[in-house]
């Protein structure tokens, strides 16, 4: 964050502060949070970036108390990534689960996603999958009620001579 404060078109200014439960993350072929953390404030994590890796540098802003907190019905989940096989009593989780790996292998999807690829009867199966740690839920992160939160993101490459930011296009 560049700021500390935004003007909006009207020309009112908001004091932004920021989300500092929340970090950027390292990025490994098909796991979105491959391990390492990349904060957005200042602390005493002496993890190193290292060539060859991918970050996702997201920095996240708030007009609120600059924390969130998992609230609401959850719709968003990933299988986990290196999840153990893991015998299954219910049949309906077997063939979610079956479902999720041949759609989504363990990349993010959401609730609706499953009734678009015929999983319409899902809620007890994806239970039952989150309970055995196969699935990651992914709820819905809340601020302050009333505030607003912004994100930037971006993905670099971590080189031998630079990083290079690798989500660069023309419009951002």
């Amino acid at each position: 964050i560049s700021s500390y404060e935004y003007t909006d078109a009207a020309g009112k200014t908001t004091a932004i502060k920021p989300i500092r439960n929340l970090n950027g993350h390292s990025m490994n072929p098909y796991q979105i949070h491959g391990g390492k953390t990349v904060p957005i404030v200042k602390s005493h994590d002496q993890t190193k970036m290292e060539e060859g890796e991918f970050y996702a540098i997201e920095t996240f802003a708030s007009n609120g108390k600059g924390w969130v907190v998992e609230d609401l019905e959850c719709s968003h989940y990933m299988k986990v990534f290196d999840a153990p096989h893991t015998p299954l009593r219910v049949k309906s989780a077997k063939t979610l689960l079956n479902a999720i790996d041949e759609n989504f292998g363990t990349l993010a999807f959401c609730r609706r996603w499953l009734d678009d690829i015929g999983q319409t009867r899902h809620i007890l199966a994806l239970k039952s999958l989150v309970d055995n740690d196969l699935v990651q839920p992914y709820p819905p992160l809340c601020e302050q009620r009333g505030s607003y939160v912004s994100q930037m993101e971006h993905t670099i490459l971590i080189k031998s001579t630079c990083k290079e930011v690798v989500s660069r296009g023309d419009d951002y």
